[in-house]
């Protein structure tokens, strides 16, 4: 841990803030939300790609034992129309974004993750997953009582997708080598506010462990 975020750490210790949800937050039944691990994000060739390599093979062992488990999985993609390239803030922040055009190879999931017939591929505009899609109604009906949250990026959507499921009142998380970003500075100091706030950033061999020892 580097020197801020120790000190930071310290700053919180005692205050309130950077508890954990600790043994048990993955519920008795989590759902597996796969986010943006679409090949736009997948393949550096795309705009805002990057290599993701690691993230996606950490996470098809997650998914395989998710699966041989029982538990939902849904994912995500980021997909636009024409007429959303004009008129989006978003897009103006993040011109790369505009590749990912519905239709294009790039919204599709990466093919090594290949989700299921059963398992939902939630196309979205904004960073949350849960921002203008039918996701918490998917989680509801599915019985989910809490979340394990993969994908990219970390400093974006996954940060996004974090916040309004703690908001909806889901224990979250975080499998560290089961998300990335394009940079190492932004996806290590959000995993540690990510932490201090609204998920607990633990290794999938936790993951795998606890969660879905059974």
């Amino acid at each position: 841990m580097s020197e801020w975020m120790e000190a930071v750490r310290e700053q919180y210790r005692g205050r309130g803030v950077g508890e954990r949800l600790g043994p048990g937050a993955g519920g008795r039944k989590p759902g597996i939300v796969v986010v943006d691990l679409i090949n736009g994000f997948t393949d550096p060739a795309c705009p805002p790609g990057s290599d993701l390599d690691a993230v996606v093979d950490r996470t098809a062992e997650l998914l395989d034992r998710a699966r041989a488990a029982g538990l939902p999985v849904f994912f995500t993609t980021i997909s636009y129309e024409p007429r959303d390239l004009d008129e989006l803030v978003w897009l103006r922040k993040m011109p790369a974004l505009r590749a990912l055009t519905a239709g294009s190879r790039w919204v599709d999931v990466d093919e090594r993750l290949a989700p299921l017939d059963t398992e939902p591929v939630i196309a979205k505009k904004a960073a949350s997953a849960f921002h203008g899609t039918d996701l918490a109604q998917r989680l509801a009906a599915a019985g989910v009582d809490s979340l394990i949250v993969c994908g990219a990026t970390t400093s974006g959507c996954i940060r996004a997708t974090a916040i309004d499921a703690c908001a909806e009142n889901y224990p979250v998380l975080v499998p560290r080598e089961c998300v990335g970003d394009r940079a190492e500075g932004p996806h290590e100091a959000n995993l540690f506010d990510i932490d201090a706030k609204y998920a607990d950033v633990v290794g999938l061999d936790e993951v795998l462990g606890e969660v879905m020892a059974g």
